[in-house]
């Protein structure tokens, strides 16, 4: 049995609709509806990017106004971590649509990779922290899979 809330796995998987239909849409749709669909699908995976940044905010909040664990990732690395992906998703949506969707898509994995690493801050439960890693691989996956196609797309078939 899966300890994540039926409503979690819901919404998470939910999150990925915009990716797969705004990829498909890119790679299907008639100018400039694809190139739009460009547009929107950078903006979403920015979003998403500095999402899960805040997620390390949001994980640390508990923490304020107690006295500091003494851990350097909980005191200080996570807030600093937590901000990072925004600041890089900002500049993803500042340059050539192609090349950000694949900074974003880098960010996504980069931050699965510190994250999974970092988690076991956040769950007292190990299962739990188990089974959201398992989640956020397939996430990540998806995701960035997505938006790569997507500027594959934009580079080699549609120029």
């Amino acid at each position: 049995m899966n300890p994540l809330p039926p409503l979690v796995l819901k919404l998470a998987y939910a999150g990925l609709i915009p990716f797969v239909g705004l990829a498909l849409m890119v790679q299907l749709a008639p100018t400039p509806l694809n190139y739009l669909s460009a547009e929107s699908l950078a903006s979403y995976g920015a979003i998403i990017t500095a999402f899960m940044g805040a997620l390390h905010w949001g994980a640390n909040l508990h923490t304020l106004g107690k006295v500091p664990p003494g851990d350097r990732w909980e005191d200080r690395n996570a807030w600093i971590w937590g901000v990072i992906p925004a600041l890089v998703a900002w500049v993803a949506l500042h340059i050539y649509i192609p090349v950000g969707l694949v900074i974003l898509a880098s960010a996504l994995v980069i931050q699965r990779n510190i994250d999974k690493e970092t988690y076991q801050y956040y769950f007292s439960s190990e299962e739990a922290c188990k089974a959201f890693i398992t989640l956020r691989n397939r996430l990540t996956i998806v995701s960035a899979g997505c938006l790569l196609w997507a500027a594959l797309v934009i580079l080699f078939i549609q120029n």
